[in-house]
Protein backbone atom coordinates (compact mmCIF):
# COMPACT_ATOMS: atom_id res chain seq x y z
CA UNK A 1 0.00 0.00 0.00
CA UNK A 2 1.25 3.47 -0.85
CA UNK A 3 2.44 5.29 2.26
CA UNK A 4 1.01 8.72 2.94
CA UNK A 5 4.48 10.29 2.84
CA UNK A 6 5.02 8.87 -0.66
CA UNK A 7 2.27 11.16 -1.94
CA UNK A 8 4.31 14.29 -1.25
CA UNK A 9 5.51 15.72 -4.55
CA UNK A 10 3.12 13.62 -6.61
CA UNK A 11 0.12 14.92 -8.54
CA UNK A 12 -3.54 14.16 -7.87
CA UNK A 13 -6.80 15.03 -9.58
CA UNK A 14 -8.87 17.35 -7.40
CA UNK A 15 -11.53 20.03 -7.74
CA UNK A 16 -10.13 23.55 -7.43
CA UNK A 17 -12.58 26.00 -5.89
CA UNK A 18 -10.93 28.94 -7.66
CA UNK A 19 -10.77 27.38 -11.13
CA UNK A 20 -14.17 25.68 -10.59
CA UNK A 21 -12.99 22.54 -12.34
CA UNK A 22 -11.04 19.33 -11.85
CA UNK A 23 -7.31 20.04 -12.08
CA UNK A 24 -3.96 18.43 -11.45
CA UNK A 25 -2.63 19.44 -8.04
CA UNK A 26 0.77 18.80 -6.48
CA UNK A 27 0.69 17.30 -2.97
CA UNK A 28 2.80 19.29 -0.51
CA UNK A 29 1.79 17.64 2.78
CA UNK A 30 -0.19 14.71 4.16
CA UNK A 31 -1.91 13.64 7.36
CA UNK A 32 -3.54 10.29 8.17
CA UNK A 33 -6.49 10.05 10.57
CA UNK A 34 -7.45 6.67 12.04
CA UNK A 35 -10.46 7.22 14.27
CA UNK A 36 -12.97 4.34 14.14
CA UNK A 37 -15.70 6.65 15.47
CA UNK A 38 -15.37 8.79 12.33
CA UNK A 39 -15.41 5.90 9.91
CA UNK A 40 -12.73 4.55 7.61
CA UNK A 41 -9.06 5.66 7.81
CA UNK A 42 -8.68 9.00 6.05
CA UNK A 43 -5.78 10.49 4.11
CA UNK A 44 -5.75 14.31 4.05
CA UNK A 45 -3.60 15.88 1.36
CA UNK A 46 -2.63 19.55 1.19
CA UNK A 47 -2.04 20.29 -2.47
CA UNK A 48 -1.50 23.24 -4.80
CA UNK A 49 -3.51 23.74 -7.99
CA UNK A 50 -1.21 23.51 -11.02
CA UNK A 51 -3.29 26.12 -12.87
CA UNK A 52 -3.86 28.95 -10.40
CA UNK A 53 -1.54 28.02 -7.54
CA UNK A 54 -4.24 28.13 -4.87
CA UNK A 55 -4.34 25.59 -2.04
CA UNK A 56 -6.57 22.52 -2.00
CA UNK A 57 -7.29 20.12 0.85
CA UNK A 58 -8.25 16.73 -0.57
CA UNK A 59 -9.46 13.61 1.20
CA UNK A 60 -9.22 9.90 0.37
CA UNK A 61 -10.48 6.92 2.37
CA UNK A 62 -9.18 3.40 2.93
CA UNK A 63 -11.99 0.84 2.59
CA UNK A 64 -9.61 -2.06 3.24
CA UNK A 65 -7.53 -2.06 0.06
CA UNK A 66 -5.50 1.10 0.55
CA UNK A 67 -6.34 4.70 -0.30
CA UNK A 68 -9.13 4.76 -2.86
CA UNK A 69 -7.30 7.02 -5.33
CA UNK A 70 -10.32 9.29 -5.76
CA UNK A 71 -9.58 12.53 -3.85
CA UNK A 72 -12.53 14.65 -2.75
CA UNK A 73 -11.89 18.35 -2.23
CA UNK A 74 -12.96 19.31 1.29
CA UNK A 75 -11.46 22.82 1.21
CA UNK A 76 -12.31 25.18 -0.33
CA UNK A 77 -15.75 23.78 0.45
CA UNK A 78 -16.86 22.74 -3.05
CA UNK A 79 -19.36 20.23 -1.70
CA UNK A 80 -20.88 19.25 1.61
CA UNK A 81 -19.41 16.14 3.20
CA UNK A 82 -22.04 13.52 3.94
CA UNK A 83 -22.38 12.09 7.44
CA UNK A 84 -20.46 8.91 8.32
CA UNK A 85 -23.85 7.49 9.36
CA UNK A 86 -24.76 7.18 5.68
CA UNK A 87 -23.50 3.81 4.36
CA UNK A 88 -20.22 3.99 2.47
CA UNK A 89 -21.54 2.63 -0.88
CA UNK A 90 -24.22 5.34 -0.92
CA UNK A 91 -21.72 8.06 -0.08
CA UNK A 92 -19.48 6.87 -2.92
CA UNK A 93 -22.39 6.94 -5.39
CA UNK A 94 -23.32 10.45 -4.31
CA UNK A 95 -19.71 11.62 -4.47
CA UNK A 96 -19.54 10.34 -8.04
CA UNK A 97 -22.64 12.38 -8.83
CA UNK A 98 -20.87 15.43 -7.39
CA UNK A 99 -17.82 14.75 -9.56
CA UNK A 100 -20.07 14.67 -12.62
CA UNK A 101 -21.57 18.00 -11.55
CA UNK A 102 -18.12 19.55 -11.03
CA UNK A 103 -17.23 18.95 -14.70
CA UNK A 104 -20.65 20.21 -15.85
CA UNK A 105 -21.89 16.75 -16.85
CA UNK A 106 -25.40 17.49 -15.64
CA UNK A 107 -27.11 14.60 -17.42
CA UNK A 108 -24.66 12.16 -15.84
CA UNK A 109 -25.27 13.85 -12.49
CA UNK A 110 -29.01 13.10 -12.44
CA UNK A 111 -28.44 9.54 -13.65
CA UNK A 112 -26.04 8.99 -10.73
CA UNK A 113 -28.58 10.51 -8.35
CA UNK A 114 -31.14 8.00 -9.62
CA UNK A 115 -28.65 5.18 -8.96
CA UNK A 116 -28.22 6.56 -5.45
CA UNK A 117 -32.00 6.39 -4.92
CA UNK A 118 -31.96 2.75 -5.99
CA UNK A 119 -29.12 2.08 -3.55
CA UNK A 120 -30.97 3.80 -0.71
CA UNK A 121 -34.12 1.76 -1.40
CA UNK A 122 -32.22 -1.54 -1.49
CA UNK A 123 -30.29 -0.67 1.65
CA UNK A 124 -33.62 0.03 3.37
CA UNK A 125 -34.76 -3.50 2.61
CA UNK A 126 -37.14 -3.15 -0.34
CA UNK A 127 -37.31 -5.66 -3.19
CA UNK A 128 -34.27 -5.43 -5.48
CA UNK A 129 -36.21 -6.57 -8.53
CA UNK A 130 -39.01 -4.03 -8.30
CA UNK A 131 -39.05 -0.90 -10.49
CA UNK A 132 -37.76 2.17 -8.67
CA UNK A 133 -41.25 3.67 -8.48
CA UNK A 134 -42.41 0.59 -6.54
CA UNK A 135 -39.32 0.70 -4.32
CA UNK A 136 -40.09 4.27 -3.30
CA UNK A 137 -43.77 3.51 -2.69
CA UNK A 138 -42.70 0.57 -0.52
CA UNK A 139 -40.50 2.91 1.53
CA UNK A 140 -43.54 5.09 2.18
CA UNK A 141 -45.74 2.09 2.91
CA UNK A 142 -43.30 0.90 5.56
CA UNK A 143 -43.30 4.34 7.18
CA UNK A 144 -39.64 5.08 6.42
CA UNK A 145 -40.48 8.18 4.36
CA UNK A 146 -43.54 10.39 4.35
CA UNK A 147 -45.62 11.79 1.50
CA UNK A 148 -43.40 14.82 0.93
CA UNK A 149 -40.22 12.75 0.76
CA UNK A 150 -41.95 10.35 -1.63
CA UNK A 151 -42.86 13.31 -3.83
CA UNK A 152 -39.23 14.50 -3.81
CA UNK A 153 -37.97 11.01 -4.59
CA UNK A 154 -40.40 10.54 -7.45
CA UNK A 155 -39.33 13.85 -8.95
CA UNK A 156 -35.69 12.73 -8.77
CA UNK A 157 -36.62 9.39 -10.33
CA UNK A 158 -38.34 11.10 -13.27
CA UNK A 159 -35.40 13.47 -13.75
CA UNK A 160 -33.04 10.49 -13.71
CA UNK A 161 -35.21 8.73 -16.28
CA UNK A 162 -35.03 11.78 -18.55
CA UNK A 163 -31.25 11.78 -18.23
CA UNK A 164 -30.97 8.08 -19.01
CA UNK A 165 -32.82 8.38 -22.35
CA UNK A 166 -31.74 10.37 -25.39
CA UNK A 167 -33.42 13.73 -25.72
CA UNK A 168 -32.69 17.08 -27.34
CA UNK A 169 -33.75 18.72 -24.07
CA UNK A 170 -30.62 19.11 -21.90
CA UNK A 171 -30.57 18.69 -18.14
CA UNK A 172 -29.92 22.14 -16.70
CA UNK A 173 -27.38 23.07 -14.05
CA UNK A 174 -30.19 24.11 -11.71
CA UNK A 175 -31.98 20.77 -12.08
CA UNK A 176 -28.75 18.84 -11.42
CA UNK A 177 -27.94 20.98 -8.37
CA UNK A 178 -31.45 20.51 -6.99
CA UNK A 179 -31.21 16.75 -7.57
CA UNK A 180 -28.00 16.57 -5.52
CA UNK A 181 -29.50 18.65 -2.71
CA UNK A 182 -32.73 16.65 -2.54
CA UNK A 183 -30.85 13.33 -2.56
CA UNK A 184 -28.72 14.57 0.34
CA UNK A 185 -31.85 15.63 2.23
CA UNK A 186 -33.40 12.20 1.72
CA UNK A 187 -30.30 10.39 3.01
CA UNK A 188 -29.96 12.78 5.93
CA UNK A 189 -33.57 12.04 6.89
CA UNK A 190 -33.19 8.27 6.68
CA UNK A 191 -29.73 7.82 8.18
CA UNK A 192 -28.87 10.90 10.24
CA UNK A 193 -31.96 12.61 11.62
CA UNK A 194 -33.83 9.36 12.21
CA UNK A 195 -30.89 7.95 14.19
CA UNK A 196 -30.54 11.21 16.10
CA UNK A 197 -34.23 11.17 17.01
CA UNK A 198 -34.02 7.56 18.20
CA UNK A 199 -31.11 8.51 20.46
CA UNK A 200 -33.14 11.46 21.76
CA UNK A 201 -36.12 9.22 22.56
CA UNK A 202 -33.90 6.65 24.27
CA UNK A 203 -32.24 9.33 26.36
CA UNK A 204 -35.63 10.68 27.43
CA UNK A 205 -36.87 7.19 28.31
CA UNK A 206 -33.74 6.52 30.39
CA UNK A 207 -34.48 9.61 32.46
CA UNK A 208 -38.00 8.50 33.32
Amino acid sequence: MTEASDRIGSSILATCGTCDQVVMAVVEGTLVERNPQKGFPTLLQLARCSKCGDGILALEEDYGNGWDGEPITVWPNTQRMLSWLIPEPLRRQHEEAHRCFSVKAYTATVVMVRRTLEGVSIDQGVSKRAPLIRMLEELKGSGKIDGRLLEWSQALRLLGNEGAHFSDKPVTQDDAADALALAEALMDYLYVYTAQFEKFKQRREDKE
